[in-house]
């Protein structure tokens, strides 16, 4: 079991607030994960563990899932 948590130190400015709600949810997030993904992979590697691949995530469209649900409005993306 790996349990990781990866931040970022973003400065973000003359953008207005109203858009800044999207790059929070999807810019960020696809700067951040693939080297969450690195340190993940490579953590199970040095523990002499088969590798592990962590599969790409698609934040616009978690992003637009998200703001669907919180407006109430049924979404047109398919989980399985």
């Amino acid at each position: 079991l790996v349990e990781a948590k990866q931040a970022g130190i973003f400065e973000i400015r003359n953008l207005p607030e109203d858009q800044m709600s999207p790059i929070l949810g999807i810019a960020c997030p696809q700067i951040v994960y693939p080297y969450l993904r690195g340190n993940v992979a490579d953590v199970i590697q040095r523990g002499g563990f088969p590798p592990v691949h962590l599969a790409e995530i698609n934040f616009q469209a978690m992003f637009e899932q998200q703001q669907a649900q919180a407006a109430g409005q049924p979404s047109s993306i398919l989980t399985q």
